[in-house]
């Protein structure tokens, strides 16, 4: 009778789990990437993490991205930045929202604002994680173009809103030694439209939209945005606490809208993934290179290959994200985007293949991270 009794408890705690959507019982572990298809986390809900960053710390990867709703309200802050974790890739825990919105509409962060691209550092001097973001306020469009920045004493947070501004006023970009005068801004008369927006936004700061952050082997971050009214990247060095812009800043492609900015390091060679500016229609990826974080950054084209490449396969980069214990193992990570219904956004996950020091991005239906050698 005992017996019977808890095998009856069991399946009633079983039944109810399922229902509620609490539980794993009965769920299958995911044991491949499918770019494009629905992602269930511990719970069984689609991954609610778009625009996302990745930090991996002592056997554990974070990731952190906008949570959307259902509609086209799903494409404003209406509840925060969302945090999942993962042994493997494959399997993601629900950790809850990590950065909520607020609800005083006086609050750069208000509820209903736009809140994008949200990525993690750890900084090691003051232990603290460090979260960037790009920032639009409430009611006011797209024009408020600032870096947002939030820090808490728990990979999963709560973060804590520190601050928004658009960076580095008053600053002109770094130079090399060999940079000709001619490609030097001058705000007196400026040379081109791109220049121009430069010296418009210099008193105030620069324009900061789609965006990431990078931290080198020295543990040197660096802010990388759009601004210029998307016309040209900024590559920014951050404080050492990294939660400010030390003033010194390069600009990269200029003259040519660029976003999404995904940046990496191999063998002593920076790379850096990005797209062109068509709103939320896919167009083709581009990207770079160089063997100084401050340049020259060299275009290299379009990384991907084979039919849907000119689309990016339907995507937009967002992230680059390192294996760990994997060797030249990097992972292109893309949002699909769908405006209309933001929830239903979906996540392409790709390897990078490596030809020498060039880069190439094929699309498969469902892949494994053997693909990568050890």
């Amino acid at each position: 009778m005992i017996t019977a009794y808890f095998k009856q408890t069991r399946l009633v705690a079983i039944l109810v789990a399922v229902l509620m959507g609490i539980s794993g019982y009965g769920k299958a572990q995911q044991k491949e990437f499918k770019p494009g298809q629905l992602w269930p986390d511990d719970k069984g809900v689609h991954i609610n993490a778009h625009g996302g960053g990745f930090l991996y710390q002592k056997g554990t990867y974070y990731w952190f991205g906008e949570h959307k709703i259902a509609g086209g309200a799903g494409n404003r802050a209406m509840v925060g930045v969302h945090c999942y974790s993962s042994k493997d890739l494959y399997n993601w825990k629900d950790e809850g929202i990590a950065l909520n919105v607020s609800d005083d509409l006086a609050n750069d962060i208000a509820k209903g604002c736009i809140l994008e691209r949200p990525k993690v550092i750890y900084n090691k001097l003051t232990k603290k994680y460090v979260m960037w973001f790009h920032l639009e306020l409430l009611g006011k469009g797209y024009s408020a173009a600032r870096a947002g920045v939030a820090t808490s004493d728990k990979a999963t947070g709560p973060y804590t809103f520190v601050k928004s501004y658009r960076p580095n006023p008053g600053q002109m970009p770094f130079y090399a030694v060999t940079t000709p005068e001619s490609e030097k801004v001058n705000c007196t008369n400026p040379a081109s439209k791109s220049d121009g927006f430069f010296c418009r936004d210099l008193p105030g700061g620069q324009m900061a939209r789609d965006m990431t952050v990078f931290v080198d082997d020295d543990g040197k971050a660096y802010h990388v945005f759009s601004s210029e009214e998307n016309f040209t990247l900024d590559l920014a060095e951050l404080t050492p606490d990294y939660t400010g812009h030390t003033g010194k800043f390069i600009r990269i492609y200029v003259g040519h809208q660029t976003e999404a900015p995904a940046l990496f390091k191999r063998n002593g060679i920076y790379y850096m993934i990005g797209s062109g500016c068509t709103g939320w229609d896919p167009n083709a990826a581009r990207w770079f290179s160089a063997t100084s974080i401050w340049g020259p950054w060299t275009y290299r084209g379009n990384p991907c290959k084979g039919p849907g490449s000119e689309t990016t396969y339907g995507g937009q980069s967002t992230y680059v994200l390192p294996v760990a214990g994997k060797k030249d193992a990097f992972i292109f990570v893309a949002d699909k985007w769908t405006p209309k219904d933001a929830i239903d956004g979906r996540y392409l996950w790709l390897p990078i293949a490596f030809k020498g020091d060039d880069i190439e991005i094929n699309w498969l239906d469902s892949w494994k991270l053997d693909v990568f050698k050890k």
